[in-house]
């Protein structure tokens, strides 16, 4: 049990280190330049943009917007390394099962990773608008939460069904089991991390 215990730890840490990053990096593409924290230095300069580049440069929101993805596309491997690792441990696979389950698996997670860039847009909106939320983008975000939490409804529903027809109703069960607590562990997580409406 303590193999699980410390995987589920890890798994806590890396998901509040992508809700940190994405939350204030939201906020601060929210806040005018003159008050954005400044980008860590680099390094090495990147490499000069050919010609027909350079006549579009960057500004420094959109520079910041490209690295906050990459970081959370880093973040987001590791919670994906950590969630196999766990659900590898919990589920205690035949080779057969395992042969059938991961590639389904790997479908259900392409498909949860839209929703969860989608929540990602909706957090970001919400850290964006967090200071100054009028009644109708508080009412569109808290539609746009349901609307995914259905999505995400839906999308278990689906893949529980899936699971079940390759292996059985009792390892689907342990499927959607073990799922449900990881999901429940992002929520916290997320939800811990951001503010109260007003």
């Amino acid at each position: 049990m303590t193999r699980i215990s410390s995987l589920l730890v890890g798994f806590v840490l890396v998901m509040a280190s992508v809700v940190a990053v994405a939350t204030t990096a939201a906020s601060q593409t929210a806040k005018p330049a003159s008050q954005a924290a400044k980008p860590a230095p680099q390094a090495a300069k990147p490499a000069p943009k050919p010609p027909a580049q350079a006549a579009a440069p960057q500004s420094s929101g959109d520079s910041r917007d490209m690295n906050l993805r990459a970081y959370v596309e880093l973040l987001r491997s590791d919670v994906r390394s950590q969630k196999i690792a766990i659900l590898t441990e919990m589920m205690n696979f035949t080779d057969a099962e395992d042969a059938a389950f991961w590639p389904i698996y790997r479908e259900y997670d392409v498909e949860l990773s839209k929703i969860n860039d989608d929540r990602l847009k909706l957090i970001a909106e919400y850290a964006k608008n967090y200071e100054n939320l009028s009644d109708t983008t508080a009412d569109t975000i808290a539609k746009g939460a349901l609307e995914l939490e259905g999505r995400r409804h839906a999308l278990k529903l689906k893949y529980y069904d899936r699971v079940k027809a390759a292996l059985s109703p009792k390892q689907a069960a342990r499927f959607l089991q073990v799922e449900n607590q990881l999901l429940l562990l992002i929520d916290l997580q997320i939800a811990s991390m951001l503010p109260v409406v007003e």
